[in-house]
């Protein structure tokens, strides 16, 4: 089988081969980097992890990725066909694996897309200071969380005109992701460039850097109360069991910080390059992906003498940290650069929910309805309403939710994981063609998944803060059951002889 994508124009029934190298990188990157990059430090990332328990995670995380991105540079030439985990596991286990394999992937997918819509009215909230431009029309309450009118129409507003984007053609799309990615790096990149030469960041405003015990209502009082650093460091987290903890907590969420690497083989049909360039452009993504995530963090912390006490009052510790260090500037930089994450992870995450639904029906999964391909634009289009339409949902619901999504996607995201590193190993003996270092590669990812997997659904005493929480796996059956409805639906389908 041939490296190189024949690059022959799109005709009725299948995609155009517009993707170039920089185009697919700004897409993985795109989804990899969202709203959690900027949000997180103070919502989840400094108060359960700290600064070093942070970096240590990821940083582990974009480890045990690359390891798992080698399995996926194996598999896209073997079966370089849209739905990327998705087709690899019905090539390689047959139809009921695929199927658990596809509808987990898809809401690993489709839950970013709403998730990230929902930051909008974060950032304008934001940039406008007292203004609360947004804060117009109608409004009401879910989980303690206000939803106005003006928030929920920016934000609609943004998932109809990407998901036009992603309809009206891939190339196009593909330059919109990449314009947004390089703001996103340059933004990131400046910001953590002032925290390394300004005298107002300091290593001090770390701690502590493991994190803190800040669902403990006597530390919240202690921060209420305004007492000083001493006071909050009787809840930090310390001892063997308290770092471990740290360091799981964000390190059992790495499927989903990461998730987006893997967006890459949704759209191997559309390629115009190399296969063999797809593990490099994985990596890359992983790294720069690595870098914001931590840079992120460790400014806020490093920029304001007393984080614990932003994040116990819910600030936006990121843009408060820009602030500190770079002024009005700052306020704009962040404001930009999430701006980016959040439009580019959007654009991405819609790139790859219709590409895996397309292949799903293609091969009798779902509904023929959503395997038809545009004629004039050789993009799924059904697919992608269907994608609109249910990411609409997420104005709707407000950001209290965010939390229990993010569980949802990490658990879909180790499961394609898993799936994909398994699946290598069935095609190595297959085709007789692997290497011990790819076999050992895939071994170790299969390992990883399943450590992913039970640190998200099973609890361990003296890990707290790691496993899901009661939201999660409520949401979890609840997907579970839909899934199992599909599934009876299909039953002829799943019955028959499985192709191959």
């Amino acid at each position: 089988m041939s490296n190189k994508p024949a690059k022959t124009p799109s005709i009725d029934g299948t995609l155009q081969r517009s993707l170039s190298p920089m185009h697919v990188w700004a897409i993985a990157f795109g989804c990899v980097i969202g709203w959690g990059s900027f949000i997180n430090p103070g919502k989840k990332f400094l108060p359960t992890s700290g600064v070093a328990g942070t970096a240590i995670a990821m940083v582990l995380g974009a480890i045990v990725m690359i390891i798992i991105a080698f399995s996926y540079a194996y598999m896209v030439p073997k079966y370089p066909k849209a739905g990327g985990e998705f087709t690899f596991t019905k090539n390689c286990f047959g139809k009921n694996a695929a199927f658990i394999c596809g509808w987990f992937l898809v809401v690993a997918y489709l839950t970013n897309v709403p998730m990230n819509s929902t930051a909008i009215g974060l950032i304008v909230d934001g940039l406008d200071g007292t203004a609360d431009i947004l804060k117009f029309g109608f409004h009401y309450t879910i989980a303690g969380f206000d939803i106005y009118m003006g928030e929920m129409l920016l934000a609609m507003a943004v998932l109809l005109l990407f998901g036009y984007l992603n309809i009206i053609g891939v190339k196009k799309a593909g330059f919109v992701q990449t314009v947004l990615s390089v703001l996103l790096v340059t933004c990131v990149f400046t910001l953590f460039i002032a925290a390394l030469i300004s005298s107002k960041a300091k290593g001090i405003n770390m701690e502590p850097v493991w994190g803190f015990d800040y669902d403990k209502e006597a530390a919240k009082a202690a921060v209420e109360a305004g007492t000083d650093l001493s006071e909050i460091a009787k809840y930090a987290h310390s001892g063997t069991s308290g770092v471990a903890g740290a360091i799981l907590a964000t390190f059992a969420i790495a499927p989903w910080a990461y998730v987006g690497f893997d967006a890459i083989p949704q759209a191997a049909e559309e390629f115009n390059f190399s296969f063999k360039k797809v593990s490099f452009i994985m990596i890359i993504a992983i790294v720069f992906g690595c870098f914001v995530y931590t840079s992120n963090n460790t400014v806020a912390a490093a920029a304001l003498a007393n984080w614990p006490d932003r994040v116990m009052a819910g600030e936006w510790v990121v843009l408060i940290a820009a602030e500190e260090l770079l002024g009005t500037f700052g306020k704009v930089l962040v404001g930009v650069g999430v701006s980016c994450a959040v439009l580019s992870g959007i654009m991405g995450f819609y790139l790859a929910s219709s590409r895996l639904m397309y292949s799903m029906s293609r091969e009798g999964y779902l509904p023929e309805w959503f395997g038809r391909v545009d004629k004039k634009y050789g993009t799924p289009k059904n697919a992608m309403i269907f994608c609109i339409i249910v990411s609409l949902s997420g104005p709707i619901l407000g950001r209290e939710a965010l939390g229990w999504f993010v569980d949802m996607s990490a658990i879909g995201a180790s499961i394609g994981y898993f799936f994909t590193s398994a699946s290598t190993l069935v095609a190595t003996k297959r085709f007789k063609d692997g290497s011990v270092f790819l076999k050992v590669m895939a071994v170790t990812g299969v390992v990883f998944s399943v450590i992913f997997m039970i640190l998200q659904l099973i609890p361990i005493p003296g890990l707290s803060g790691v496993h899901f929480g009661v939201e999660s796996y409520i949401m979890l059956g609840v997907w579970i059951l839909i899934g199992a409805v599909f599934y009876a639906m299909q039953h002829k389908f799943f019955t028959g002889k499985t192709e191959q």
